[in-house]
């Protein structure tokens, strides 16, 4: 909700604000398509030029997550902690051997099966069952094991940017275009120069039209879409580190409350349970 009132805020606040203080919307309606084309399209056109086809078409997809926000909140996160709980008790009472089955086909085993938050994302239910079966054929060292989900997440982390990334890079560039917008312009009007005052006054504030766009596109628009895509990156990838705390945890030794304890302090504060209302849960699983 809030990216939409800000993106009408922007809009509202800046035109607005051109009118009430007596500028003539007309000049901006009228040489806003060619402004748009010329900034917009080689933009775009750059863009596509820059980057492969798949940061391509993952931008297009992660522009609609700046009105989702992160997939991850309280609920998946009290899912998570419950699943890993489970997992990590039936580990330490019935041994490794006992989660075989619900490691070799996680999509068929009753276990994972019973959070269906966790199901929804393929990625969760691979990163926990990979790692609890290079634990099952004997990487138990918890810092071997640490350092190699600490490389997983990493890549993630770096792919997931990639759309972040690629439009940080054309909103940088906007500006630049504005210019260039602004220059043709000028161009159009030295043509001109023996026109009337008023037709040059005209000419020159359709050019100036040009530089106000690659700005205002490039900050009010784009880079903002771009950093808000990076902190949904950055939120998301606490989901996982969350499983790396579990983990770790048990592989050094600790009861599974203990490591569940360790794991649910990697919780962004916004969504972390309390510790009684986690107890709550674990207990029903009990």
């Amino acid at each position: 909700m809030f990216p939409a009132i800000g993106l009408f805020g922007v809009f509202f606040c800046v035109f607005g604000g051109y009118i009430i203080f007596g500028g003539k919307i007309g000049i901006i309606v009228e040489a806003l398509p060619k402004e748009v084309m010329i900034i917009g399209g080689s933009a775009v056109s750059s863009f596509l030029i820059a980057n492969s086809s798949h940061v391509i078409k993952k931008s297009m997809a992660d522009i609609k997550r700046i009105f989702g926000g992160a997939r991850f909140h309280k609920k998946e996160y009290m899912e998570l902690l419950s699943l890993l709980y489970q997992i990590l008790k039936t580990m330490k009472t019935k041994g490794v051997l006992a989660i075989e089955q619900h490691i070799e086909k996680p999509m068929e085993s009753n276990i994972f099966n019973a959070y269906p938050s966790i199901m929804k994302d393929p990625f969760t239910v691979k990163f926990i069952a990979d790692y609890l079966r290079m634990f099952s054929i004997g990487v138990d060292n918890p810092h071997e094991m640490e350092s190699l989900m600490e490389q997983e997440i990493e890549k993630a982390k770096h792919e997931d940017l990639h759309s972040s990334h690629a439009l940080q890079t054309m909103a940088d560039a906007m500006p630049a275009l504005g210019i260039v917008a602004a220059v043709l312009g000028v161009i159009k009007t030295m043509a001109s120069i023996n026109e009337p005052p008023e037709v040059l006054g005209k000419l020159i504030g359709g050019a100036l039209v040009g530089t106000f766009m690659g700005i205002f596109l490039s900050y009010c628009i784009v880079a903002p879409i771009a950093s808000r895509l990076k902190a949904i990156t950055e939120e998301e990838m606490q989901f996982y580190m969350v499983i790396q705390a579990a983990i770790t945890a048990h592989l050094a030794g600790y009861a599974p409350q203990v490591s569940i304890e360790a794991a649910r302090k990697k919780v962004p504060s916004d969504y972390m349970p309390d510790f009684n209302e986690l107890e709550e849960a674990l207990s029903a699983i009990s």
